[in-house]
């Protein structure tokens, strides 16, 4: 039983080395604590991003050659509210091809495809944006001063990869809003 005011010890340094750890680690992340905590299982409650990717049409690898993510710059919504507050009566009429969601209008990270991805319809030229025939555009429910979540980035990222792999889709024709945090 001498052993135990060592074993107090060291369990007290590793207590303290830990936390001492962990606060440097959060020091150095850009998030707030408030951000929360990532939990893997509510992560993957989210669905593949695989089944997000299905189309109804036909794909060639060529069909597009950028990829384009911008904010909605609105507080939350799915692909309805989205398509109400931009004044648009259908959803199906929505200029972006997937909707990432943070949790005011959906789950925190869920990835809703539009009718313009599954029927593999290109975005329309409009407002100030001029893009081609050819760039995916993904829409990230949110505002710039606040930007995207833990699970919107990751999930973003994830469908951004899978989309770049299975069109060839160069890391240069990939444009993110300027404040996004790889």
């Amino acid at each position: 039983m001498t052993n135990q005011p060592r074993q107090a010890k060291i369990l007290v340094c590793l207590v303290v080395s830990m936390t001492a750890g962990a606060a440097v680690l959060m020091a150095l992340d850009n998030q707030s604590i408030s951000a929360g905590a990532f939990s893997l299982a509510s992560y993957s409650s989210l669905g593949s991003i695989n089944s997000v990717t299905i189309t109804r049409q036909q794909t060639t690898a060529d069909r597009w050659d950028k990829i384009e993510i911008y904010y909605s710059n609105t507080k939350g919504g799915d692909l309805a509210q989205i398509a109400s507050l931009a004044g648009l009566t259908n959803s199906d009429d929505l200029n972006f091809h997937f909707l990432v969601c943070n949790s005011l209008g959906g789950l925190d990270g869920q990835i809703q495809p539009t009718e313009k991805w599954l029927n593999q319809w290109s975005a329309l030229p409009s407002g100030g944006w001029y893009g081609s025939s050819k760039t995916i555009r993904v829409c990230v429910v949110g505002e710039k001063p606040e930007g995207a979540s833990n699970y919107q980035v990751s999930r973003t990222e994830e469908l951004v990869e899978n989309l770049a792999r299975s069109f060839n889709i160069p890391a240069t024709s990939i444009h993110y809003p300027a404040d996004w945090q790889l």
